[in-house]
């Protein structure tokens, strides 16, 4: 059996100064989708997170607690551990900057280095943030403050040992600019090249002797490590990378593919770690993937601005899922994020909520029909088109998801999942109700419940590495429950494969087209006020091309209309009249202004929308002046033709007659008695296919209608008799 590619991908770790938020959870679920992606392409994973456990704030945080910093870290670690556990993120192993072999293993890194020449001890004086445990001089400040955080500075003095930035920083530049993909997004890179290390690298402080909460330096107990160097190395502790030998784990495994960070922290990975490799003589990571803060309506969330969301409450609120999808479709990775609850529903209901109800609609008649999908095949050369245009729209978005998700464009993959549950589920579902009630199972429900069902198991296979919990429901209710032979789980089954030949990208710009027009039709009985349950007589409709009768049938049984037809024009149903725009036509013709009103008035409107449209100016004879005026020089007014509704979107125009006959009225009234009687079977809590008996008395129109057509509402609402009287 051949081996298999190897994949490693990290977080950064999480700093344990305080109590996580929610902008934690956001970087491991972004990670973890990855992750879960490139396990179902086969490819052997190993994904590290962990916590950041040392330094000078923690230390003071735990001595205001009245706890050993040990104490404190243990805690608040734990908090961020069940947190990524209660996300169903797939880490493989939780590192944290205490473990003693981690310890042991950067006091080792520091020693190479300070062999070798790569650390030298001096003194630093300049202006100190603690928050973020960096020295800056004054030109790097920001009006006074520090250039990270923004927080006041001190000045500080102090023995320390410092990194020969500077030795590499030449062998730095030339590898970022030779490597394009090393830091994404292209922006950073930009910064980091031109901001950070073209201008000058200063030698960095690695080692502090104002606090003890960290690695103390072998070589002179004065002095800990400084937190970024302690924390840098974890990527590599983890995995075995020793100075004097390094395990098989760390040969397997690094360099790393992607560091997927936070855009604050994207200079210490694209500088001081890439250097402090070079030192070591280890490769670099393929890609620095620096993503954008998670804001809080008022600027980064941060734990000590106070405005951080409890990641647990969130949770209870809304579920692991939910904020997952949140996470992966309010903006792209690398734009900022304000965090709202109400986008967390909204996404909830719009995506998840449509996905899970078109899997119960499923489940509802499979059960009824007691249909099992291991006994029949999806035979395509038998399915109609609805079935074909299905298939096609699940292998376009199989095939979008994957690409994106390749190049971790995760907000562009869960565009494609939406949009195609979207249709699946208010569309091909509700065009394909009636096919799931018929009776018996013949080949077109079976074509249809092979569809469903094929379309419902593999976009649930392309949604599992973002939304693992529902899409392993899904799949073991449709998929272990009827094949004993079946991967277990959901996220044990392969990605799946596009099938090209299923794809069918002029069937999918028809339906594009027919539904657009519905939107039109749908805009038009709004705007005249008549009920979709209404029928229409007519709808005449202008498009790029005309479609075939299979398309017009869908559209008038949609629209509830007997008739639609395609025109080369519907001007015929609109009237237009035009004015001069005086701020562009004053200063243009001036004496010339009032001939212009007065012929504008008297033209033929419908003539001077075509010429206008066609040409681009409206030419008009004014006292032997010839006058051309643009669409900016009119003020355009619309009239609709009484008794029509005109909508228009770009090239596709649709109107409606709303002329009612008596007997579009009356069948109207046959609509209206219909979605009346389901609802009182809704209401009295009647299952799917229970028959009923319907009653009706004290009003004579209604009972003539019901009695003239007592066939189809006996058999829309499934009522075995209906009495009258």
């Amino acid at each position: 059996m051949a081996e298999k590619e190897k994949f490693y991908i990290t977080t950064a770790i999480a700093y344990t100064s305080r109590k996580p938020h929610i902008g934690n959870s956001y970087e491991i679920v972004l990670t973890d989708a990855i992750a879960r992606y490139k396990r179902l392409q086969g490819y052997d994973v190993f994904m590290l997170t962990g916590t950041d456990e040392h330094g000078q704030k923690i230390e003071e945080y735990a001595e205001k607690a009245g706890v050993t910093p040990k104490e404190y870290v243990d805690k608040v670690s734990g908090e961020i551990r069940e947190i990524c556990d209660l996300l169903n993120t797939s880490y493989d192993k939780f590192i944290r900057t205490t473990d003693p072999y981690h310890e042991k293993i950067v006091q080792k890194i520091f020693k190479k280095l300070y062999d070798q020449g790569d650390i030298y001890k001096g003194h630093y004086e300049g202006m100190y943030c603690t928050p973020c445990e960096s020295f800056w001089t004054e030109s790097q400040l920001v009006d006074g403050k520090c250039p990270d955080c923004g927080r006041e500075v001190k000045p500080a003095k102090e023995e320390a040992y410092f990194l020969r930035l500077s030795k590499y920083q030449k062998q730095l530049e030339e590898f970022i600019e030779n490597n394009e993909n090393f830091i994404y997004p292209e922006a950073r890179k930009k910064e980091m090249l031109n901001n950070f290390i073209k201008p000058g690298l200063q030698d960095l402080c690695v080692s502090r002797t104002s606090f003890k909460w960290g690695i103390p330096v072998t070589f002179d107990d004065k002095h800990v490590i400084y937190v970024w160097i302690d924390a840098l190395s974890n990527y590599i502790t983890a995995l075995g990378y020793d100075p004097d030998g390094s395990s098989e784990l760390y040969k397997k495994y690094w360099p790393a593919d992607v560091h997927i960070i936070g855009k604050d922290i994207v200079r210490f990975h694209t500088i001081y770690w890439p250097i402090m490799l070079m030192a070591l003589g280890e490769p670099l990571p393929k890609q620095v993937f620096g993503h954008p803060w998670l804001l809080q309506g008022d600027g980064k969330m941060s734990k000590s601005k106070g405005n951080a969301v409890d990641p647990f409450d969130a949770l209870e609120q809304h579920g692991a899922d939910a904020i997952r999808w949140y996470f992966y479709t309010a903006s792209a990775p690398w734009i900022p994020k304000r965090f709202s609850g109400k986008l967390v529903l909204e996404g909830q209901r719009k995506f998840m909520g449509t996905l899970w109800n078109t899997y119960a609609f499923f489940v509802l008649y499979a059960n009824i029909d007691k249909f099992d999908a291991t006994k029949y095949k999806l035979e395509y050369d038998k399915l109609s088109v609805m079935d074909k245009w299905l298939l096609s729209k699940l292998n376009s978005a199989v095939a979008g998801v994957d690409e994106s998700l390749s190049n971790y464009k995760i907000p562009e993959a869960a565009k494609y999942l939406q949009e195609f549950v979207d249709d699946m589920s208010n569309w091909y579902v509700r065009r394909s109700r009636e096919r799931f009630w018929a009776k018996g199972m013949e080949q077109d429900k079976i074509n249809a419940y092979m569809t469903l069902y094929t379309a419902l198991v593999t976009i649930s296979k392309a949604a599992a590495p973002m939304i693992p919990f529902m899409t392993e429901d899904i799949y073991r209710n449709l998929v272990c429950s009827i094949d004993p032979s079946a991967p277990e789980s959901i996220h044990l089954c392969d990605f799946p494969v596009a099938n090209k030949e299923w794809i069918d990208k002029d069937l999918e710009a028809d339906m594009k087209e027919l539904l657009e027009i519905v939107v039109l039709g749908r805009a038009c009985r709004n705007t005249a006020n008549i009920k979709n349950r209404q029928p229409i007589g007519t709808m005449y409709v202008k498009a790029e091309k005309k479609m075939s009768e299979f398309y017009t049938d869908i559209i008038a049984d949609e629209l509830n209309v007997k008739e639609v037809k395609f025109a080369d024009d519907v001007e015929s149903f609109i009237s237009y009249s035009f004015k001069p725009q005086l701020r562009t036509v004053g200063p243009k013709y001036g004496k010339l202004l009032n001939g212009i009103r007065t012929a504008l008035s008297e033209i033929d409107g419908t003539a001077a929308m075509k010429e206008l449209r066609d040409n681009g100016v409206l030419v008009l004879d004014i006292d032997g002046n010839r006058v051309e005026l643009a669409e900016e020089d009119l003020l355009i007014e619309t009239a609709q033709s009484e008794g029509y509704v005109t909508e228009t979107d770009g090239e596709t125009s649709v109107v409606l007659d709303t002329n009612l006959t008596p007997e579009l009225i009356q069948e109207g009234f046959v609509r209206e008695i219909i979605s009346k009687v389901q609802t009182m079977r809704k209401e009295a809590g009647f299952e799917v296919m229970d028959k009923i008996i319907v009653y009706a008395k004290d009003n004579d129109k209604i009972m003539d209608i019901m009695k003239a057509n007592q066939d189809e509402i006996k058999r829309e609402v499934l009522a075995e008799n209906i009495i009258l009287g």
